[in-house]
């Protein structure tokens, strides 16, 4: 079953509660989505260690509701 997006921006704002995001399906399937998410969180972390955070914020959902996800992580200017 695929993942709505609000349900992915919901899991994601849960984890980080400062973040600017904003979630894209991008072919209209639920499968395939877009993540930009902009977190004082991720201040001094590398690429990996804040898509490492993204993904556990996802509590197991990837590869299972979430067949792909694009993620452009950072933190704030």
């Amino acid at each position: 079953m695929p993942m709505d997006v609000r349900d992915l921006e919901a899991l994601i704002q849960a984890a980080f509660p400062d973040a600017q995001v904003a979630v894209e399906d991008m072919v209209g399937d639920g499968d395939h989505l877009a993540a930009n998410i902009v977190s004082e969180a991720f201040r001094g972390k590398t690429r990996v260690q804040q898509h490492q955070m993204v993904y556990a914020a996802l509590q197991g959902k990837m590869g299972g509701e979430l067949h792909a996800l694009a993620l452009q992580t950072k933190a704030p200017d």
